[in-house]
């Protein structure tokens, strides 16, 4: 035959001396196949070390078997950690993944979604950059989606999502029951959906409890180690009488980043400041000071995100109606040696200014 760049099914189905249509039923349906024939066709791919390409044959059913995810940054272990839930569940089914990086940046959400269109994907989930999809372009989209770690009040697809609200409320009142009057809620800025959850969570936690703590937000363009670091030397820098003793971090790697820097400068952790961090991914039980975190389900997150999803394939195959859901999960408090008494606390509340 000599030597071929591309070898062909109809190559394979020459040299076993058979059709080609014999060849793909060898490939997919080999019960109505006689062994001998099986085996003619099994040698000639074996000899001709020919691979079906899996994707054409998919395309040209019209279909594939893969979905799409698209996260906001996948160098965070959240993420990673909700991609191997997506993973999980899909894998079960048949599905493979398809994962693109946001970057926080709405118009490389777009491409990744457009691109996972044009690739034939069964649907797609998504961890939205903006508070929720732009309506006309999710309107448009030609395939199931599902929106995954945003509360929103979008109903153009299933939703799933944890209580940030709640989570920042944990996290406060633990800092707030420990004794401490002067906080700092860490991380992030009011445009993040998930801060600003947070957040409020936090100030919601601040009105429950002793009229005389306070709370200072300092905001942060990343969420990420080093901004944890730099926070600390901002922090070591106030006054004693104006540097909080328990800080709530909005993320687990800014906490981290804290908590090194302030060990750097030797300020005790939990004895001088108590550190909360949020999503307890795996680092955080690991630091040198275990770190208290509130903890979300993201390997769950994630597996809920693709069981929706495939819901709705599912339902579309068969011409069969879906209704849209959302789903909010609880997020709970892990305490940890960075936020657990003994410490050094002594802003009592005769030592700090009342509200005016």
């Amino acid at each position: 035959m000599g030597k071929r760049s591309t070898v062909s099914m109809k190559d394979v189905a020459a040299l076993a001396r058979v059709s080609v249509m014999t060849v793909s039923n060898v490939l997919n349906k080999p019960e109505v196949v006689s062994p001998e024939t099986r085996r003619r066709v099994l040698e000639a791919i074996d000899k001709l070390g020919w691979v079906r390409n899996e994707s054409a044959r998919q395309l040209r059913a019209g279909r594939s078997a893969s979905i799409g995810l698209v996260v906001r940054d996948i160098t965070n272990p959240f993420f990673s950690d909700l991609a191997r839930g997506v993973e999980q569940v899909a894998a079960a089914a048949g599905y493979s993944v398809l994962l693109s990086d946001s970057a926080r940046d709405p118009a490389r959400e777009r491409a990744a979604v457009e691109l996972y269109q044009q690739l034939r994907a069964r649907g797609v989930i998504i961890a939205p950059v903006a508070h929720s999809p732009d309506r006309e372009f999710a309107r448009r989209l030609d395939m199931p989606v599902v929106l995954a770690n945003r509360a929103t009040d979008y109903r153009g697809a299933c939703i799933v999502s944890v209580d940030n609200v709640a989570g920042g409320q944990l996290a406060t009142a633990h800092l707030l029951e420990s004794g401490h009057r002067r906080l700092a809620a860490l991380g992030g800025t009011a445009d993040i959906p998930q801060i600003r959850d947070r957040r409020d969570g936090a100030t919601r936690a601040m009105l429950l409890g002793d009229p005389a703590a306070r709370m200072l937000t300092i905001s942060t363009e990343r969420l990420d180690i080093a901004t944890g670091r730099s926070a600390a030397t901002t922090i070591v820098a106030m006054a004693a009488d104006e540097r909080p003793t328990g800080v709530f971090a909005l993320n687990d790697l800014v906490a981290i980043g804290l908590l090194q820097g302030l060990v750097a400068a030797k300020v005790a952790v939990p004895e001088d400041i108590c550190i909360v961090g949020y999503d307890d991914i795996e680092f955080a039980g690991a630091a040198a000071v275990p770190l208290s975190s509130i903890s979300q389900p993201r390997a769950e997150l994630g597996r809920r995100a693709a069981e929706l999803l495939l819901e709705e394939i599912q339902a579309a195959d068969i011409g069969a109606g879906h209704r849209h859901r959302q789903e909010l999960f609880t997020p709970a408090l892990v305490v940890r040696s960075s936020s657990m008494k003994p410490h050094r606390v002594t802003n009592s509340r005769s030592a700090v200014p009342q509200r005016s």
